[in-house]
């Protein structure tokens, strides 16, 4: 499980202008939540943040925050609950972080990702189904994986993988019902043929509409319906 540090500082400014006042001086609001305790509101200045994100990602990491707080440093290890962006820019806004023990097991959800070429799609030109994307588990934050890998090679047309074929790494409960369906092979859909048109006829583009009218006798004309009232 990886590992990561970030400095960051304690604020006291809240309400909407004084957190844009905070992000035009180049800093990220953020909120430090934990069981039991008041939430503490803290800043990250910008190149910590970016400098982080180079070479790794906050999802399903431990992110142990180094708490500057009147020149005392405090240390909490923590999960990032809730990143908040910029719709234009693609920006972070605004970080939510989870204090968590590491001796003790969370709940969290982690990537599930397919290993292989399928025997059905490789061979057969079927189309392997993704029905599952994430995996729920519950484990030590320090045996969180980066995602678990199901391998798909051996899968046939017809063929599947459901939650209970998945073997998680050492220490890991997976917490979905077995009987969910995970991967699955599916046939090549098969295009059908146009019929072809018998030779000399055009072919019909509008189903025919044959209209019967009432026949009217030589010299008599026809009698107009009566309108009821």
């Amino acid at each position: 499980m990886e590992e990561l540090s970030l400095e960051v500082s304690m604020r006291e400014e809240v309400g909407k202008t004084r957190v844009k006042k905070l992000r035009r001086a180049s800093f990220i609001p953020a909120v430090l939540y934990g069981k039991n305790k008041k939430a503490v509101s803290l800043m990250i200045p910008k190149k910590n943040l970016n400098a982080l994100l180079r070479g790794s990602r906050l999802e399903n990491a431990i992110v142990k925050l180094k708490i500057n707080a009147a020149e005392k440093i405090s240390e909490a290890h923590t999960l990032v609950k809730d990143i908040q962006l910029d719709p234009v820019e693609d920006t972070i806004l605004h970080i939510d972080f989870n204090e968590i023990s590491l001796t003790d097991t969370i709940k969290i959800k982690v990537p599930l990702v397919p290993k292989g070429d399928a025997i059905g799609v490789k061979q057969d030109g079927g189309s392997l189904e993704h029905l599952l994307w994430e995996l729920d588990i519950e484990c030590l934050p320090t045996k969180i994986p980066k995602e678990v890998t199901v391998d798909v090679a051996n899968l046939k047309i017809g063929d599947g993988i459901h939650v209970k074929d998945i073997v998680p790494p050492e220490g890991i409960k997976i917490l979905l019902d077995p009987d969910i369906l995970v991967f699955s092979v599916s046939a090549p859909i098969k295009e059908e043929a146009p019929s072809a048109a018998v030779e000399g006829e055009a072919p019909s583009l509008e189903p025919e509409v044959i209209k019967k009218k009432k026949e009217v006798a030589e010299g008599e004309e026809e009698t107009p319906v009566e309108e009821k009232k």
